[in-house]
């Protein structure tokens, strides 16, 4: 099952006339926690080098020293030519209101719910939380409360600003980012306002001579001595720097900012003066690097200044996790999340390391007895047999090609090539009907289109809102990894497959953007994982339930890498994979929930921009709650089990599982506890020759769950 909705490295913008990108270079000779230290820079593209289709914004930042594998390079790929390759059809349920002309859609963002919709809906930007109004904008700082079955924290305004706007668009945005235009009566822009995930800041730049009205709750901004004004929200206080301000007014002139700001509680003198002075320069967008090397995958965000001065950020708790990189200028404070606590640090550059997930195609099945390999073999055999014809839609389609590709390697790996020859070259045409590039113009299902005012690749049939941009990641991994299972060792079916494969690898992760798709469309480098809503129609923000299939997703974008002969993106795939698998155990399957007091399980099913739940989308019972995290158990899902403490894994799998493994999803129950020890496989294996039917999942098979179980023993 997947999500039920209804749900980076450049700015997102009208083409421009200047282009100007950030990258890293390497600082030949120097060496931190025995990783190479980069430094990041800026520099104008070369008169004679291409660069990106929507560049940078404006602003800068000082350049520092970034510990870590050094920037990879970035997949370049000719996105206009992809799309060209596929009809154009207008199918996506979608209508951004409020965008500026020129604007590619971004859908699966955090803040998706400011742009579509009757309504804009609230968004959370960590720390704050951000909602527009007929007039302004209001601002909060989500404060958790918890039950049993929920964390929570909505957007609570505590300032509201009134510019006298009558509308708003969104007119730049990347993938940490969002800059939004209020306008007056006339459509002319009144200022620009700039939140960024992961920044305390909230700006207004003002297009032409304004007075703003910030009111706050239970008091008002008073200046200060020096320069800046605080108030006293009641529950939370605020700075606001910039402009004159007197009263509840504040007077800006064409091109001045005002930026406001929460502090964290408790604040000491070094927080708020590190706070005010940065709130003076306010922050234009925000620029992703990554690297890859044996160890750990590298996100770094740079905070663009307009004037290049510092800025400041907070760490979630997967950017504390493990290895990380040395921090100075950090421990400031803390404010406090749905998510844990959100650390302070002063500067331009947020650093993290997530543990290096290459691409994974078939379990390590060397030290499994005869016994389990006859008893395995058997069960492929009756699996083959009874592989149903392949569904239609984007989803099962893509998890039943999945599933077909995964037992042809098993097979192929026991040396049963006999048992699974026909089932390889019924997915094999499977395959290639999917991946006929004008497939579209002959039949209306198992075929792609392109829709150009959606800037999406949308497959027919679709299923669970994928024309409204919900779950293309889930959708299009799952093809794309068995793409790359099958096309492996086949350089001529990759090829053949290539056209489609590449625009779907390029529909949900194009590591730059483009006139035709966004960047990253699904993936959020500052969450560390993807959201998978395409409009994000809820006051609670976006939110992705199944944190394994997004996993599977970056993994099936690796196995294509590979077997297309596509080593930058194959290094761009291992990093999303690593990220997402890290921040999967983070908040998903493992999470540390400590501070949350009341709340009764050992791990959450449904994460949101401002609430986790202990719940589904579409079935309340435990074995569900956990299983969806757990959907297809692939050789990748043993990464579930990294730096986690066995009696989690136990005592998850103990509270899915109150009248035994007979459930929906049973057999992922069982693969996931044999990830606990040797004794845990031995008893798993045990239970899964005789386990039921209806407990092992359309997605994957009896033969793969003993194969995984015999592994992991």
């Amino acid at each position: 099952m997947t999500t039920r909705t209804t749900g980076p490295l450049t700015e997102v913008r009208p083409p421009p006339t200047n282009r100007r990108r950030w990258w890293v270079i390497a600082v030949a000779g120097v060496v931190v926690v025995a990783l190479a230290t980069v430094l990041v820079v800026v520099a104008p593209w070369a008169d004679d080098e291409p660069g990106p289709a929507e560049a940078a914004g404006p602003g800068s930042a000082p350049i520092a020293d970034v510990s870590g594998p050094p920037d990879a390079t970035v997949p370049e790929v000719d996105a206009a030519a992809l799309v060209a390759a596929v009809p154009g059809e207008s199918v996506a349920k979608i209508d951004p209101v409020r965008l500026a002309p020129g604007v590619v859609p971004p859908s699966n963002r955090w803040y998706s719910g400011l742009v579509f919709g009757d309504q804009p809906q609230p968004v959370f930007a960590e720390p704050l939380s951000f909602g527009l109004t007929d007039s302004g904008f209001t601002l909060g700082l989500p404060s958790p409360t918890v039950d049993s079955k929920v964390i929570i924290a909505p957007h609570v305004p505590a300032v509201t600003v009134d510019a006298g706007a009558v509308s708003a668009q969104v007119s730049a945005a990347d993938p940490v980012s969002v800059t939004v235009e209020l306008l007056d009566d006339a459509g002319a822009v009144l200022g620009r306002t700039v939140v960024a995930a992961g920044s305390p800041f909230v700006s207004f730049t003002a297009e032409q001579d304004v007075t703003l009205t910030s009111t706050v709750t239970g008091g008002a901004f008073e200046p200060g001595a020096d320069g800046g004004s605080t108030a006293d929200a009641g529950t939370s206080q605020w700075g606001l720097v910039g402009g004159t301000t007197e009263g509840a007014s504040t007077t800006l002139g064409a091109g001045a900012t005002a930026t406001w700001y929460a502090l964290p509680p408790d604040a000491t003198d070094a927080a708020a003066t590190t706070l005010r002075t940065a709130a003076a320069d306010p922050v234009t967008g925000v620029d992703v690097t990554y690297g890859v090397d044996d160890r750990v995958a590298r996100t770094t965000l740079t905070y663009r200044t307009a004037g290049g001065a510092p800025a400041a950020y907070v760490l979630m708790p997967h950017h504390r996790t493990g290895d990380q990189p040395e921090r100075e200028d950090c421990g400031l404070g803390a404010y406090s999340s749905v998510y844990g606590d959100l650390e302070l640090c002063a500067g331009s550059q947020l650093t993290s390391f997530a543990p290096a997930l290459p691409a994974s195609r078939q379990l390590d099945l060397d030290g499994i007895s005869d016994e389990q390999r006859t008893t395995i073999v058997d069960a492929l055999t009756a699996d083959v047999a009874a592989t149903p014809a392949f569904p239609s839609d984007t989803y099962f389609g893509g998890k039943a090609l999945n599933r077909a590709a995964s037992l042809v390697v098993l097979g192929e790996q026991l040396g049963a090539q006999d048992v699974v020859a026909d089932l390889k070259a019924t997915t094999v045409d499977a395959l290639k009907e999917w991946a006929e590039p004008d497939g579209c113009a002959a039949r209306d299902a198992r075929c792609f289109v392109y829709d150009e005012a959606a800037r999406s690749v949308i497959g027919l049939t679709p299923s669970f809102g994928s024309d409204e941009l919900n779950d293309h990641h889930f959708h299009d991994g799952y093809i794309l990894a068995a793409a790359g299972l099958l096309a492996q060792d086949d350089p001529a079916l990759a090829s053949e497959l290539a056209p489609v494969m590449d625009l779907l690898a390029q529909d949900i992760a194009a590591a730059l953007p483009s006139d035709e798709l966004p960047q990253l469309r699904a993936y959020d480098p500052y969450a560390g994982h993807s959201w998978a809503s395409g409009t994000s129609p809820f006051a609670d923000g976006n939110n992705q339930e199944s944190s394994s299939e997004a996993v599977t997703a970056w993994n099936g974008l690796g196995l294509w890498a590979q077997a297309s002969d596509q080593p930058d993106l194959a290094t761009q795939a291992t990093w999303l994979a690593s990220t997402e698998a890290l921040t999967a155990r983070t908040y998903w399957t493992a999470p540390d929930l400590e501070q949350f007091e009341g709340f009764d399980h050992t791990m959450v099913s449904l994460n949101w921009g401002g609430k986790r739940d202990y719940a589904t989308w579409f079935s309340p019972e435990p074995s569900a709650i956990l299983g969806i995290q757990l959907i297809p158990m692939g050789p990748v899902q043993v990464s579930l089990a990294s730096g986690v403490d066995p009696a989690q894994i136990r005592a998850s799998v103990e509270e899915a599982t109150p009248g035994g493994y007979g459930v929906q999803f049973g057999g992922y129950l069982l693969m996931y506890s044999a990830l606990a020890g040797a004794d845990d496989a031995a008893a798993a294996w045990q239970e899964a020759t005789s386990l039921p039917d209806v407990a092992v999942d359309d997605g994957s098979s009896r033969s793969a769950m003993l194969a995984f179980i015999a592994a992991a023993g």
